[in-house]
């Protein structure tokens, strides 16, 4: 008989103050993983609890149970863990105000489980999910906040990446961005790493706030904006 391979298990906290509303998040995690793919844990428990709690790395916050400030107690307590916000839909302000403080997703109250799951995956990957509207806000936004952490003096770039970087800036995905520079996907994907490692990036927003902050030329920021 074949070996087994047991897939590896990732832990979400649940963080939601009405039991209906936890009981429908429990329900993302009832698809059961396809051979060899990662497994998605729920835990559930207090605010307290979840945080103390070294094996739980992403958590999902409902913010009609806590309110953002949930999401900055987080961010102060954990700053490596990885949220998934839940809250009203159509305030685009909250929206920004959650990936800013630190947010990896943020999904409408409304979303169906298969969309909550979907974007859990995304954020365990290693991306953001986001509504792609307001991207280009925050992008505007950031421009105007100052980062004491990024490199004081510009990042030295080669063409190719400076064309990927602008079109990062533009909220472009690696397909997107594959398809305007006629290269392949995984090139892209390879400039994307090393632009993140140039910059002291973990993810393309803190990429785009770093290069909007001073590490990229003033020219290439416009050019990126006005594309």
């Amino acid at each position: 008989m074949p070996a087994m391979h047991n897939p590896q298990i990732i832990r979400i906290g649940l963080l939601a103050g009405e039991p209906i509303r936890l009981e429908g998040l429990t329900m993302v995690f009832e698809e059961k993983p396809a051979p060899g793919k990662t497994q998605l844990v729920p835990v559930i428990g207090s605010i307290q609890e979840l945080l103390a709690n070294s094996s739980v790395e992403y958590l999902v916050v409902d913010l009609n149970s806590g309110g953002f400030d949930t999401v900055e107690a987080v961010r102060r307590s954990r700053p490596g863990m990885r949220q998934i916000v839940i809250g009203p839909e159509n305030e685009d302000e909250l929206v920004l105000s959650s990936i800013v403080a630190g947010a990896r997703a943020y999904l409408d109250s409304s979303a169906p489980p298969e969309t909550v799951r979907q974007a859990i995956e995304i954020v365990v990957s290693g991306s953001i999910w986001a509504p792609r509207r307001l991207l280009s806000k925050l992008i505007d936004r950031l421009l105007n906040v100052p980062d004491t952490n990024a490199p004081t003096e510009p990042l030295s770039l080669t063409a190719r990446e400076r064309q990927v970087l602008e079109l990062i800036l533009t909220a472009r995905s690696n397909r997107e961005i594959a398809n305007e520079l006629g290269i392949e996907e995984r090139t892209v994907k390879a400039h994307v790493g090393r632009l993140m490692r140039k910059a002291g990036a973990e993810n393309r927003i803190e990429l785009s706030m770093r290069a909007l902050s001073g590490a990229l030329p003033p020219d290439s920021i416009s050019k990126a904006r006005d594309s």
